[in-house]
């Protein structure tokens, strides 16, 4: 995690400015200020220096309905070590001049800049992302991938060495902050912070977001990761359950086998569970026409997506764009 600074030299603390977008994410603000002040709590003295600005400059509120008093408003934010941008739900319509005027300004004057949760989301759409890793909560995988090819999606927890730092949300945010932590007072300083948190569990930039398939069904047979792997790579583009047999070298039959007896349903099933799930997302959290979804989950005929959307999910893909 990085040396130590030399104790026999003066620190100035570090300071970090969260930037809250309505509707922000309270676990992730959590798992972003409490190591600070832990730091400062474990080394006796002030390490880090944190304030909150919103909008309005007046109180941002969470998606959990908690309200967070707030220093100033995004056009008053001024010069900090850290500005972090912190996001929840509704991040498609979350940009606004003065937040991504406050980013910009931020970096020009020698800030790291970063986004948190959905927020890079908003960052991706401004061009501040482009031709860098990003992470981002794995809700918006499939979404963040058609409108930003342009970006490249990390699936781990966080993004430390890009230019922009990025968190996925959640307690991702508190492996970052500890990597930080670790960074700037070596690793013994992260490790008391992560003591006093409880947390035996810190994970470092690489780790995967989403619980594995063996850890969630108890189960340890590769034949299975290799297929489900294979059906997430090649969802605008579905191959029949007997090519994805062979390629992991198996037959079809017994690839049937495994899936009944470990997921309890056909690869056919699965597969097009995976592809309606995707094409779920693309629609509640992109601007794509029900032909171009149909088209990027492997669908021909949006016609048949339709019927299908529709078997599926009680409700025609047309209707789900228009309760947003």
């Amino acid at each position: 995690m990085g040396k130590p600074l030399d104790a026999s030299k003066p620190q100035t603390p570090e300071h970090f400015e969260f930037l809250l977008v309505e509707n922000f994410s309270h676990i992730a603000f959590s798992c972003a200020v409490e190591p600070l002040r832990i730091a400062n709590y474990v080394a006796r003295k002030e390490l880090y220096q944190w304030s909150f600005a919103s909008e309005d400059g007046a109180f941002a509120r969470a998606s959990n309905g908690s309200e967070t008093r707030v220093a100033r408003g995004f056009k008053d934010a001024g010069h900090f070590d850290y500005l972090f941008l912190l996001s929840g739900l509704g991040v498609q319509s979350a940009a606004t001049t003065a937040l991504l005027a406050a980013m910009r300004r931020g970096r020009a004057h020698g800030a790291r800049i970063g986004a948190l949760c959905s927020g890079a989301y908003i960052l991706a759409e401004a061009g501040m992302l482009d031709h860098q890793k990003a992470a981002i909560h794995w809700d918006y995988h499939d979404s963040f991938m058609e409108e930003f090819p342009e970006v490249g999606l990390s699936r781990s927890v966080f993004v430390a060495d890009a230019p922009v730092i990025t968190a996925s949300g959640g307690t991702a945010t508190a492996d970052l902050m500890l990597h930080l932590i670790g960074q700037r007072h070596g690793g013994d300083m992260a490790t008391e912070v992560a003591d006093q948190m409880v947390y035996n569990a810190v994970r470092e930039a690489d780790a995967a977001q989403r619980v594995s398939l063996q850890a969630r069904r108890g189960m340890r047979n590769e034949h299975i990761t290799r297929a489900i792997q294979l059906m997430k790579d090649t969802i605008d583009d579905p191959r029949p359950p007997s090519v994805l047999a062979s390629e992991i070298g198996i037959s079809g039959r017994q690839l049937e086998r495994l899936f009944g007896r470990y997921l309890n349903c056909s690869p056919r099933k699965y597969y097009i569970d995976l592809r309606l799930q995707r094409a779920q997302r693309l629609l509640v959290q992109t601007d794509m026409s029900v032909t171009e979804i149909a088209l990027a989950t492997g669908f021909n005929s949006p016609t048949h997506f339709s019927k299908v959307y529709r078997a599926h999910f009680g409700t025609s893909p047309s209707d789900q764009k228009s309760k947003l």
